[in-house]
């Protein structure tokens, strides 16, 4: 008697992730106005739905994570002589890519644009494949049941133990293949807690009044932290979505939770529209109009940078300083301080010189490819030269406004000791320069702002220029 053939499901059981949900994240990215034709192709079926995007996006096959158990599951099959088939959902074209890649299946059974291989479709597609044999069908979801009441074993691919129970009421379980348990931690990894350090420059708008600081002022800057906090994580998951295939290239960014398959591309999704809902009704409730006006432009901005934006080079630097700027501005508009003319241009050279250098960073790490680097930011090697001197001189302008506007006699009539406010600007100057060392030698690995926050350095700069300002009253 012939070995019992093994079909494998695509989608959460070879891979850790649903390629459709990839796809259409990919569509989004490279044409956002794909979105007004999602609702007309759905219309003719969901079959349809996956060949107009797969004839529309292409995705890198060789990135996808798969999982490595049911692999190696599907190779000691074919070495046992059994015949393998790769039984999707997903659209042919893309089944096709995956079997080709991994040379592991002996066919395919997909959709093809008129019928969608799912549930009982996909029981009756492998029994006429099987030409009534028993079979043995390996899966992930509630949905294979429908396969395994046809099946003469089952492979399932789940912690979940009721679906392990459910399948063995069906038929037999020829194994239970454990994927790893994705902990909290993951989706707090997701979030990006740590760019919340981004955030705190809410709180700059306060350091001239230090010494009047009331508690509605502070209250008032700790929630704007906490709306644009929660609006920056929504956005970051969104990012990572968009940018899955050029995350998976990356030597670090591979590891990240979406990238690595650990969270699900809706799950993802979810996330992001509940984070930037909370955000806004916390805004709504509890802050000025004009700081909700303010957190509506970043969101958008940030997302215009996410979509397109940071594929223009020079167009992205600008952009990431605006944003900084507005986390400056939100601050002001949340505690009633005043946005003047030196407080912005001060915000624009400064974060303009510290977006310059993460990209000095990335144009100059080991082992980048020039091909990834026009695609996903539109500079090339040869950029770096001009990076650096555009970022070195942003900085040094910040620091010749900041000496300026030490000089303004309306800000001078703050305070009573205005001498000690000369003390700022070695530090400052010291730590623009400290900032820039750090990048070319290529170990300023992270958003500068992130890095500044973590580093003892620049956190005892912070201090310096405290303690001057509280002298100086």
């Amino acid at each position: 008697m012939a070995p019992r053939p093994l079909y494998v499901d695509l989608d959460g059981t070879l891979i850790a992730t649903d390629s459709l949900h990839e796809s259409l994240f990919k569509l989004v990215h490279a044409s956002p106005r794909a979105l007004l034709s999602l609702p007309l192709w759905l219309l003719r079926g969901r079959a349809a739905l996956k060949r107009e995007v797969a004839l529309r996006t292409t995705i890198d096959v060789s990135t996808l994570p798969y999982r490595p158990e049911v692999l190696e599951f599907v190779r000691r099959a074919r070495e046992a002589g059994r015949r393998t088939v790769l039984a999707t959902a997903s659209d042919s074209r893309v089944a096709r890519r995956v079997a080709d890649h991994l040379g592991l299946f002996d066919a395919v059974l997909a959709s093809d644009g008129e019928r969608n291989v799912k549930g009982a479709g996909k029981l009756a597609a492998i029994q006429a494949d099987a030409g009534g044999e028993a079979f043995s069908y390996a899966g992930d979801h509630a949905v294979d049941l429908k396969v395994w009441r046809g099946a003469g074993a089952a492979v399932v691919v789940s912690r979940s133990r009721a679906l392990a129970r459910r399948a063995a009421e069906l038929t037999e379980v020829e194994a239970v293949i454990k994927p790893n348990r994705v902990g909290l931690g993951r989706y707090l990894y997701g979030l990006r807690l740590h760019q919340w350090l981004k955030n705190l420059l809410v709180f700059l708008p306060l350091m001239p009044v230090l010494h009047h600081l009331s508690e509605e002022l502070v209250v008032n800057a700790a929630l704007a932290f906490l709306a644009f906090g929660l609006m920056a994580s929504g956005i970051y998951v969104l990012n990572d979505l968009l940018d899955l295939e050029s995350d998976r290239r990356h030597h670090r960014k591979r590891r990240r939770p979406f990238a690595s398959g650990d969270i699900q591309p809706a799950a993802g999704l979810a996330m992001s529209a509940t984070l930037g809902v909370a955000s806004l009704a916390l805004s709504i409730a509890l802050l000025p109009l004009a700081f909700v006006g303010v957190l509506l432009v970043y969101a958008a901005l940030t997302t215009a940078y996410s979509v397109f934006l940071k594929r223009r080079a020079v167009v992205d630097v600008f952009s990431l300083a605006a944003l900084y700027t507005l986390r400056v501005a939100a601050g002001t508009q949340a505690t009633g301080q005043p946005l003047s003319f030196w407080i912005l241009s001060f915000s624009l050279f400064i974060f303009l010189s510290l977006a310059l250098a993460k990209r000095y960073v990335e144009l100059t790490q080991a082992g980048v490819e020039i091909s990834q680097l026009q695609r996903d930011r539109g500079y090339v090697p040869s950029d770096a030269i001009f990076v650096l001197c555009t970022g070195v001189a942003a900085g040094q302008m910040s620091v010749l406004l900041l000496s300026l506007y030490l000089q303004d006699q309306q800000m001078l009539a703050r305070y009573e000791n205005p001498t000690w406010l000369w003390v700022l600007v070695p530090v400052f100057l010291f730590w623009t320069v400290r900032i820039w060392l750090k990048a070319i030698r290529g170990v300023l690995n992270d958003d500068p702002v992130v890095f500044a926050a973590r580093d003892w350095v620049s956190r005892l700069a912070v201090a310096i220029g405290a303690v001057a300002l509280w002298m100086a009253h």
